[in-house]
C-alpha cells in the first residue's frame, strides 16, 4: 500500500490472487502476443511468406514484454495496440514485418477480452459448484430440523431449516446451469478485418476466400474456441457482455437473497456466521456478532446487480461497426465485475462451510407460534369427538386473541395451550393437547423435499462435474 495512491479494493482486499491474475496485465498482453503468434502461424500455414525462424522469435518472447517500454511509446502514439506491436518487435526484429499482418486492433483487443472473460467465468463457475456442494451438506444436516417459515417477515406454517437452505441451493443451481450455457456458447471474434468484411486478408490472400475463411477457423482453433461470431463490425457485438453481466448479476442477487436470510436469522440468533477467535463485532459494543460475512457478500452484490443496466446502456449505443465510447467503460466492468462474484462465492462458501445452527432457539421460537398454527387441528379434533364446530371455533378465538396480548402486553410465553386444557369445552382432547403441537407434524414433506431435489437435480450436476471440486483456501479477508 502506498499512502497517495488509490488502490482498488477489489484487487487489494476482496478478489482471489486467482481472479486477480487473470486479469493482469502480464497475461492480457501476453494474450495479444499469443494472438500476433496464432494469427502468424496460420497465415504461413495457409502460403504467406513467415519464415520458422519469425516464428520462433515471437514464441520466445511471449512472456518477454518490456512494460516500461510499450507505456513510454504509447504516450507518444496515444495507442495502446502499437505501443505493444512496437514493443514486440523490439525483442523479435525478424519478425517485426510480420507481427499483426492484416489485422486489426480488435484481433487483439476483443479476442483477448473474450478469453479472459471465458476463463473468468471458469473460475466462477468452479467456485460457484463449490458453494453448491457446500451448501448441499448443511442442506442436508438440518432437513428435519422444523423451524418457523416466514411470508411477509411474519410466523407461517413451518418449513425445516434444511428446506430453507433448499431454496438458496437452487438459485445457485440454476446460475450454475446458466453459467455452464454462457461458457459453452461464448464464440471467438477471430480474424474479420477492419470492419468484419476480412477485406485486408482478402487482399493478402490474392482473393482467396477460402484461404480467408480456414484463416478465420485456423486462430479460433489455436486459441481454444471451436466456432467465431459469424457476423461482426470492428467489435464482437456488445450483447455478449450484457449477456456476461447479466448471469453476473444473476448469481449476485442469489447470494444477497442468502446473505440477508441469514442477516435476519442471526438476528433472531437461530444461526451466527463463523466467527473467529480474536475476531471484534464492533468498536464500541464488545459483545455483538455482527452478520459482518453476509453483509460484505450484499455490498458486493448490490454493485454486481447494478451492471446490467450499464452493459445494455454500451450495447445499444453503439454506432454502425463500432464506436470507442464502450472501451474506457468496459476495461472497468469486465474485470471488476467478476472480481466482485469471485469474492461473493468465496465469502459465501465460508459461511456455509461454518455456519452455526442453534436448534434450541429455534425449537423456543416455534414453539411460541405452533399453538396458534394448531388450533385448526384442535378444533377438528374436537369435532370429531362430538364437539360444536362453530362454539369451538369462538373458543378458540377468544382465548387466542387473550394469549396474543398477554405475550405483546406482558412480554410472557405463549399459554394458549394452558388456557384451552383449562377450557371444559376442549375436555375431549385435553390427553392429546401435546400430541397437536408436535413441530414435526406440521414441516409437511420438507424432509422429502430436500432428498428429492438433492438426488434428482443437485447430485447429477455434482456429479458431471466432479474434476471441479476441491478443498479450496483462497487468502482473502473474509
Amino acid at each position: 500500500m502506498t499512502e497517495n495512491t488509490f488502490e482498488n479494493p477489489l484487487t487489494d482486499r476482496y478478489a482471489s490472487y486467482e481472479m486477480i491474475q487473470n486479469w493482469s496485465p502480464q497475461k492480457k498482453f501476453s494474450t495479444w502476443r499469443q494472438l500476433w503468434l496464432v494469427l502468424a502461424k496460420a497465415e504461413k500455414q495457409l502460403g504467406l511468406d513467415i519464415s520458422n525462424d519469425q516464428i520462433t522469435e515471437m514464441e520466445t518472447n511471449l512472456n518477454n514484454i518490456d512494460f516500461d517500454l510499450a507505456q513510454k511509446k504509447e504516450k507518444e502514439l496515444r495507442h495502446d495496440v502499437m505501443s505493444h506491436i512496437f514493443a514486440y518487435g523490439v525483442v523479435c526484429p525478424k519478425a517485426k514485418p510480420i507481427i499483426h499482418l492484416g489485422a486489426t486492433s480488435c484481433f487483439v483487443t476483443d479476442n483477448s477480452e473474450l478469453i479472459l472473460i471465458r476463463d473468468s467465468l471458469k473460475i466462477i463457475r468452479k467456485r460457484l459448484l463449490n458453494l453448491i456442494s457446500s451448501l448441499k451438506s448443511i442442506t442436508l444436516k438440518y432437513r428435519d430440523l422444523p423451524t418457523l417459515g416466514f411470508t411477509h417477515y411474519q410466523p407461517a406454517q413451518l418449513t425445516t431449516v434444511g428446506k430453507r437452505m433448499s431454496l438458496w441451493l437452487y438459485d445457485f443451481l440454476m446460475d450454475f446451469d446458466d453459467l455452464t450455457d454462457l461458457i459453452r456458447n461464448i464464440n471467438f471474434r477471430g480474424v474479420k478485418g477492419t470492419t468484419g468484411t476480412q477485406g485486408s486478408y482478402l487482399a493478402l490472400f490474392e482473393g482467396d476466400g477460402e484461404k480467408v475463411k480456414k484463416l478465420d477457423v485456423l486462430v479460433s482453433e489455436f486459441m481454444g474456441f471451436d466456432k467465431s461470431v459469424p457476423v461482426c463490425g470492428q467489435t464482437y457485438s456488445r450483447k455478449v457482455d450484457y449477456k456476461v453481466m447479466s448471469i453476473l448479476s444473476g448469481i449476485a442477487q442469489s447470494a444477497y437473497k442468502m446473505a440477508g436470510d441469514i442477516r435476519h436469522l442471526m438476528n433472531l440468533k437461530e444461526v451466527d456466521e463463523p466467527f473467529e477467535k480474536g475476531q471484534v463485532g464492533s468498536s464500541a459494543m464488545a459483545y455483538k456478532r455482527n452478520p459482518m460475512r453476509s453483509e460484505r457478500i450484499c455490498s458486493l452484490a448490490r454493485y454486481v446487480i447494478s451492471l446490467p443496466d450499464n452493459a445494455a446502456n454500451t450495447h445499444a449505443g453503439q454506432w454502425f461497426e463500432r464506436t470507442l465510447d464502450d472501451s474506457a467503460n468496459r476495461r472497468i466492468i469486465l474485470p471488476e465485475s467478476t472480481m466482485a462474484v469471485d469474492a461473493i462465492l468465496v465469502i459465501a462458501k465460508n459461511i456455509t462451510d461454518g455456519l452455526v445452527v442453534w436448534p434450541n432457539v429455534i425449537k423456543k421460537h416455534v414453539l411460541e407460534e405452533l399453538p396458534f398454527m394448531a388450533t385448526e387441528v384442535i378444533i377438528m379434533a374436537a369435532v370429531k369427538a362430538g364437539g360444536d364446530r362453530q362454539e369451538l371455533h369462538e373458543a378458540i378465538r377468544i382465548h387466542s386473541i387473550a394469549a396474543s396480548n398477554r405475550v405483546k402486553e406482558e412480554g410472557v410465553e405463549n399459554d394458549l395451550l394452558d388456557r384451552l386444557s383449562k377450557d371444559n369445552i376442549f375436555k375431549a382432547v385435553h390427553d392429546n393437547l401435546p400430541d397437536f403441537v408436535d413441530p414435526q407434524k406440521f414441516i409437511g414433506r420438507s424432509s422429502e423435499q430436500v432428498d428429492e431435489f438433492v438426488d434428482r437435480y443437485v447430485d447429477p450436476v455434482l456429479e458431471r462435474n466432479k474434476h471441479l471440486l476441491d478443498d479450496e483456501n483462497q487468502e482473502l479477508t473474509v
